[in-house]
């Protein structure tokens, strides 16, 4: 992987610059104060505790690390060590600094991060609150409206805004302005005034246009924070503090860098620069799991469907950030169907406990990456794979998947299976699953494809049951691969781009897939224009002290 800058989304608490944890029996506290020096690359200053991708790579693995290390853990308050600052939200200098490509998918890594807490409140039980003891902008604002409820201090000069439209020429229209209106159902009116104002709204105004859920004075503010704690903890599924010293550590991840090449135990990508694409191959468990949770439980990190995930997870986010120019991912995958299938059955006879639940949920999540992830993919289906439950999830996230057929030779086909997991485990962010999304909810395919859960599919089956798209012999396999990858590296990559994402997300909304369309349709248009971006655009004069000028053209 010959990028001059590689990101490694691999870290530890140790190695932390700008958030800190602070653990108290049920709640943990997430404390904000960014290193105004501790920018990922280099050439800005993290002003205001203002955000870059480091900031955020650390906040997505403290949120793992509650997750799975403090399963006594059940509400979280999210705040800023900062005196009248909780988060002035992306970097702007940092933007104006950076490649289109890098600014698209800083906000795309943002937003599955801050999905990922909507996603534990919904999925786990894990509530988060936003003590919001400073002035809080753009991006700041998006972390606090990921969380199931705001408190912002009410000190006279404190204000939540979003004022990237007035101030910067772009739009909050990733997480700022679809939470304001999907999930806060803020009057469409008050949210106009609101993202058109450098100044925000403070105090009772804030909880009377639903902004926020309470204000409080500086010298009631803890208080008001702590009772909303304990309070929202009271919904959360999670264990308490019966499991205090009972996490699973999430030890490092082994992982071998090489030029064209990232292997780990489980996922191995191979990148082929002429062709431009990489093969993403997925292994099955080596052999048996435990099937008790004390025994899973001792396994720990290194238990098959965890490490897969992480693993998977790291594969993903490496790819799409140092590798832009690989456009089609193959996917793949190799092993025993039946010690996977004894994997599913483990997870859904055991999906109540805390541990496995948070497993599913990071395969979840890490599926998820994989559906918004601005890449073609294709999904090989040949001899010694095995697409069969929770892997199949891979080739339903596919594109488009081919599936061989060995008329010569039955007994080396490849097969497909379903299991249980596949129908409502792992949701895709519009909330269907890929089988409900690939057959628009109809009730007669999904039927038949419920009716044969456990069965191993050979490729004329898969294909009868419309579970992949072509099946091609051995005599005619090479070709129409060869032919399917060189005529998608032919295409505009913007164009695809576009289709992909309105084919995956075919039907139904949700405002996961309104924030993804925003930011893959919006947000890029927005950041290539000279309003924006150009000589005089808004993001390059902020800080210098110069007007931006306007194109005044609506287009």
């Amino acid at each position: 992987m010959n990028q001059p800058t590689l990101v490694n989304y691999q870290i530890e608490p140790g190695q932390y610059k700008h958030w800190s944890v602070k653990y108290e029996g049920e709640v943990a506290t997430l404390q904000l104060n960014i290193n105004e020096d501790g920018g990922i690359r280099p050439g800005y200053k993290l002003k205001l505790n203002s955000y870059d991708l480091g900031v955020d790579i650390e906040l997505y693995d403290a949120l793992n690390r509650i997750r799975f290390e403090h399963p006594e853990v059940k509400s979280v308050v999210v705040t800023s060590l900062r005196d009248r600052i909780f988060c002035s939200g992306a970097n702007i200098f940092m933007l104006g600094l950076s490649t289109h490509a890098w600014k698209v998918n800083f906000c795309k890594f943002t937003n599955e991060t801050r999905n990922g807490i909507e996603d534990s409140s919904r999925f786990s039980g894990l509530k988060f609150v936003a003590a919001v003891n400073g002035a809080c902008a753009g991006g700041g604002y998006e972390l606090a409206l990921a969380c199931d409820e705001i408190v912002l201090v009410d000190d006279r000069s404190s204000a939540v805004s979003l004022p990237e439209v007035p101030l910067l020429g772009v739009l909050p229209g990733t997480g700022g302005l679809t939470r304001v209106t999907d999930k806060r159902k803020v009057r469409h009116d008050h949210a106009d005034l609101f993202c058109t104002s450098v100044e925000g709204v403070r105090g009772q105004r804030a909880v009377d246009w639903r902004l926020v859920d309470e204000v409080a004075k500086p010298a009631k503010f803890d208080e008001a924070v702590q009772i909303r704690v304990k309070n929202i903890a009271a919904n959360s599924k999670r264990p308490g503090i019966s499991a205090l010293g009972k996490g699973v550590q999430l030890t490092p991840l082994k992982k071998n860098l090489q030029a064209d090449r990232l292997t780990y135990e489980y996922v191995d990508i191979s990148i082929d620069r002429a062709k431009r694409t990489a093969t993403l191959t997925v292994l099955a468990p080596k052999s048996e799991l435990p099937t008790t949770i004390d025994k899973i439980l001792a396994s720990g990190a290194n238990w098959y469907p965890l490490q897969m995930a992480r693993e998977l997870d790291d594969a993903i986010l490496s790819l799409r950030t140092n590798e832009l120019d690989i456009g089609t991912w193959l996917l793949k995958t190799a092993g025993d169907s039946k010690l996977a299938l004894q994997s599913d059955a483990i997870l859904v006879e055991h999906k109540d406990h805390w541990f496995v639940n948070e497993t599913i949920g990071i395969l979840r999540r890490t599926l998820a990456r994989i559906d918004v992830s601005s890449r073609s993919l294709f999904a090989l289906i040949d001899e010694g794979s095995c697409f069969v439950g929770l892997l199949a999830e891979i080739a339903f996230a596919a594109d488009r998947s081919y599936m061989l057929v060995l008329p010569d030779a039955a007994d080396k086909e490849p097969h497909i299976a379903l299991s249980e997991l596949n129908f409502g485990y792992f949701p895709m962010v519009n909330h269907q699953t890929r089988l409900q999304r690939r057959f628009y909810e109809e009730a007669e395919p999904l039927e038949k494809i419920r009716s044969v859960v456990g069965q191993l599919l050979n490729a004329n089956q898969a294909l009868t049951l419309g579970l992949v798209t072509a099946a091609p012999d051995d005599i005619d396999w090479a070709d129409e691969i060869r032919l399917a990858v060189e005529e998608r590296s032919a295409m505009s990559p913007d164009s695809l781009t576009g289709l992909e994402a309105n084919l995956r997300f075919c039907q139904k909304e949700s405002m996961e897939t309104r924030i993804f369309g925003r930011l893959s349709a919006w947000q890029n248009w927005i950041f290539n224009r000279p309003n924006a971006v150009g000589e005089k655009g808004a993001l390059k004069v902020y800080g210098k002290g110069e007007k931006a000028v306007f194109d005044l053209n609506r287009v």
